[in-house]
């Protein structure tokens, strides 16, 4: 798992019109399909959610990109995405646009996104 700052995020996931540069159109810069987890060090939910993505970044490790974004470091990438609670976890297919939850989710869910909305199932 890799946190994230404005500059890695152009880099690895979009620019998408971040600070005025780039192109304001979705354009996934990524090799394989993301999840970022817009996070704050004092919200409790996000505690109960990190080691989760912990574990599925192990778990699926090869098949998806599993990033951190500390909304309190990283405002204006948290006012882009208009995050207004948090945990909010961003899951980005390698096709298409990227899709939005808010709040904690158990492995479970989490497990059921990567396969209906990313296409990934859990390597045996």
């Amino acid at each position: 798992m890799e946190h994230l700052t404005i500059e890695s995020f152009k880099e690895k996931v979009c620019d998408c019109g971040i600070g005025g540069e780039g192109s304001a159109e979705w354009k996934f810069k990524g090799n394989r399909p993301a999840v970022i987890d817009f996070y704050a060090d004092w919200c409790g939910p996000c505690k109960m959610v990190a080691p989760v993505l912990e574990e599925l970044s192990k778990e699926y490790d090869g098949q998806i990109d599993i990033y951190k974004v500390d909304t309190e470091a990283e405002p204006q990438l948290a006012g882009m995405f208009g995050i207004t609670s948090i945990p909010s976890i961003l899951f980005v297919p390698s096709e298409g646009k990227p899709q939005m939850s808010a709040g904690a989710m158990s492995k479970e869910s989490f497990e059921e996104v990567f396969q209906d909305t990313l296409g990934i199932k859990k390597a045996a």
